[in-house]
């Protein structure tokens, strides 16, 4: 069941995106060498829960952390840990926060002081293939319009693109129909209409599109323990062009003023 949103439950999403947004901006300020994931899971908690909001992921199907912690060859769900963030490192991190009764998704992939210039391009390409994606999401065009300007774009660059895990809809629930893979064929799929909210989340690896799932259950890794990127956009789609309702700008303001501050 595809559910369309009335406006009042579009504010509502807006809301729990800019929740999530400003969550991510917060953790930005702590992604650096020496910081446990832990950390960055305890300030999303604290900040989400003083706001007014909801950590959805925490104890979502006995999910033990607020944020998904993404490091290096980690594609997504893995837990936070007393794993302490290493020079050269890059981590995702995914959070969805519930706020009065809908939920806001995103995910920012970010490099812990220098990193591998082949990593940095894979981030960077990474996070263009979100946007090309999100410009495929138009209303009358079709889900595997969204799955095919990802694909297209990542595997020219020469990456591959995770199979098993995928972007959604979104709104009373964390996790909503449709599914939005990153591959696939154009003019597939469910039709876009004004009013649905997905969730597009390219998830990009440097070597073999293959994964492996850890005893754990939940934490998801690449088979041949190359990097892995992972960028997430909750996304409206309108008559017009489609509205990101989530916002990387806070994220961007504390890394320029991190910047700043080493300087």
């Amino acid at each position: 069941m595809i559910y369309i949103k009335t406006p009042e439950e579009i504010e509502l999403t807006r809301a729990a995106s800019d929740l999530v947004s400003r969550t991510l901006g917060e953790v930005a300020k702590w992604v650096r060498p020496g910081v446990t994931t832990l950390k960055l899971d305890t300030i999303a908690r604290e900040f989400i829960l003083d706001n007014g909001g909801k950590p959805a992921c925490l104890g979502y199907h006995g999910f033990p952390g607020t944020l998904c912690i993404e490091v290096n060859e980690t594609v997504v769900h893995g837990f936070p840990s007393n794993y302490a963030l290493r020079e050269g490192d890059i981590v995702g991190t995914d959070c969805v926060v519930e706020l009065n009764g809908f939920n806001g998704d995103s995910c920012y992939t970010f490099a812990v002081g220098e990193i591998d210039p082949k990593v940095q391009a894979l981030l960077t390409d990474t996070k263009a293939s979100l946007y090309k994606g999100i410009e495929a999401a138009k209303a009358g065009k079709r889900v595997g319009d969204v799955s095919n300007a990802v694909q297209t774009y990542v595997e020219r660059r020469g990456y591959s693109v995770v199979r098993e895990m995928c972007g959604h809809g979104i709104g009373k629930s964390m996790h909503e129909d449709p599914e939005v893979p990153n591959y696939g064929r154009r003019g597939i799929g469910p039709v876009l209409k004004p009013g649905m909210i997905i969730c597009i989340e390219p998830m990009i690896n440097l070597g073999s599109k293959n994964i492996v799932i850890e005893r754990n259950g939940w934490e998801c890794r690449t088979r041949d323990r190359k990097q892995s990127a992972h960028f997430e956009h909750t996304v409206l789609i309108t008559a017009d062009e489609p509205e990101i309702l989530t916002t990387f700008s806070y994220i961007e303001e504390s890394l320029a003023a991190s910047d700043t501050d080493q300087k």
